[in-house]
């Protein structure tokens, strides 16, 4: 989105252009001896760590459960055990809990890993919505890669801890916005409360790669008097800038110096699959195109994002590995979001195609286990039944397998992390809302403890907001 897919355009802001001249040794001239060779500059991948520490938390038994484990299990009358900060065991009602394990009773709940969000702009713009927080789209240039999401971050939004007690959101991807063919990097985050982003950065996730095709950078660029103007100007702005980036790559690969360009150094990483792409791409047709333009370059996108027309070409979406993160009815309201149905996420599931469903705004963040269940409604209206746990891999297990943490979150299988929600009831109902979360083990909201809601520092003080009674 530009703002959110329904936002206006935003102001531009101007870019004092960064990076700086790393050049090899060059040896003094002298008549007796050859000139020495430039030597290659080693750039720090990532001069940005995550300083993510789990809180403290107590080894907890979740007992007499309904269990989707993420990856498409069902349990009833189940048993999860989890210390450490990892799940331990997830089983029948004959799984032997240790004496030193809180035990919580769940009759007649029901347990789920956490609700990844794979589409997310929290922090980038935060709430309150105002310009001064509008700090999503650096919409100077069509192709913007050095840029990077984290740095607009604000870890204070309170959007954050809604999505964590409302949504059961316990991981999400921040992406920029799409103003522009290249938008910059995403960042994975972990839900927690911190006072800096390295402190919510999921360790080990690989950074992404915002794209986008089709009508917001056409008409950001064109209205500026600028290419692109057409959508043939999107793609031959996109296969120039890729152009450039392959031959820098490869004078890095030969081992040769170069100034160091940052714009080059998220697309080189991006050919060396380091970084993931998610691109912004609403109609089939330009789906298809952008996967062409993939394979010229060498680069593979893991995910397309709002995706309204991917029931159209699922069956290539499921060849080439592809995942659609996709709403549920959310279309019709501009061109290239027109020819959509409800059914586009069954569709594609039925295919398949790695199915995602997503958010883009901070209101839906806060309900997607919703969003999935009218998805799953629409299906089953055209005769594609699909089950309440597979339907919970387009919320937890999709999501972390197309971000890159698919081996630390996403399920709940022993060893891995202890992100978990317990549901007060059916998670597909609209009635139902999380009674209690856990990221790596630690007891991050309890609706029945008002001591376990967290709020931001922004909140403290404003009137009505954060009053612990």
């Amino acid at each position: 989105m530009i703002r959110g897919v329904k936002g206006s355009l935003l102001a531009a802001v101007s870019l004092a252009l960064f990076g700086c001249a790393a050049t090899g040794g060059e040896a003094e001239s002298a008549s007796d001896k050859p000139a020495a060779a430039e030597k290659p500059v080693k750039f720090n991948k990532d001069p940005y760590p995550s300083t993510y520490r789990p809180y403290g938390g107590r080894p907890t038994a979740v007992r007499g459960v309904t269990i989707f484990d993420g990856e498409g299990g069902r349990i009833d009358n189940g048993v999860v055990l989890f210390g450490g900060g990892k799940v331990e065991s997830v089983g029948g009602a004959d799984i032997a809990i240790p004496a030193d394990y809180d035990v919580i009773d769940g009759t007649g709940k029901f347990v789920t890993p956490g609700v990844i969000d794979i589409h997310s702009h929290l922090g980038d713009y935060p709430s309150p919505s105002v310009e001064a927080h509008s700090d999503g789209n650096e919409a100077t240039s069509p192709t913007t890669p050095e840029v990077w999401s984290e740095h607009s971050v604000w870890p204070q939004d309170p959007g954050f801890s809604r999505a964590l007690a409302n949504g059961g959101v316990t991981a999400l991807q921040i992406l920029p916005g799409s103003a522009n063919l290249m938008g910059g990097r995403s960042v994975t985050l972990k839900n927690v409360p911190s006072r800096t982003v390295q402190g919510m950065k999921f360790p080990g996730a690989p950074y992404g790669l915002k794209m986008a095709c089709g009508e917001n950078p056409k008409r950001v660029y064109g209205g500026k008097g600028r290419m692109p103007s057409t959508r043939m100007g999107n793609y031959a702005v996109n296969r120039a800038t890729w152009q450039k980036a392959a031959a820098y790559k490869k004078k890095m690969d030969d081992g040769k110096a170069v100034d160091r360009d940052l714009a080059m150094e998220t697309l080189a990483g991006v050919l060396a699959g380091e970084i993931l792409i998610h691109n912004h791409c609403y109609r089939a047709d330009e789906m298809a195109l952008v996967i062409d333009m993939s394979k010229e370059f060498g680069y593979k996108v893991s995910t397309f994002h709002h995706a309204v027309e991917s029931y159209k070409i699922a069956d290539i979406l499921a060849k080439e590995g592809i995942c659609s993160a996709m709403w549920a009815d959310w279309w019709g309201f501009k061109m290239e979001a027109y020819d959509s149905v409800n059914e586009n996420i069954p569709l594609v599931y039925k295919a398949g195609a790695c199915t995602i469903v997503h958010s883009d705004d901070a209101n839906q963040i806060q309900r997607l286990n919703q969003e999935a269940a009218k998805a799953r409604a629409a299906g089953r209206r055209m005769g594609i039944d699909v089950s309440d746990e597979v339907a919970w891999t387009w919320l937890s297990f999709n999501p972390a397998k197309a971000l890159g943490i698919g081996d630390k979150t996403g399920s709940l299988k022993p060893g891995k992390m202890a992100d978990v929600v317990l549901w007060n009831g059916n998670p597909f109902s609209a009635y139902t809302r999380p009674e209690k979360v856990w990221i790596d083990g630690a007891l991050m909201f309890d609706a029945m403890d008002p001591k376990r809601r967290p709020v931001s520092d922004f909140e403290l003080g404003q009137p009505g907001e954060g009053d612990v009674k």
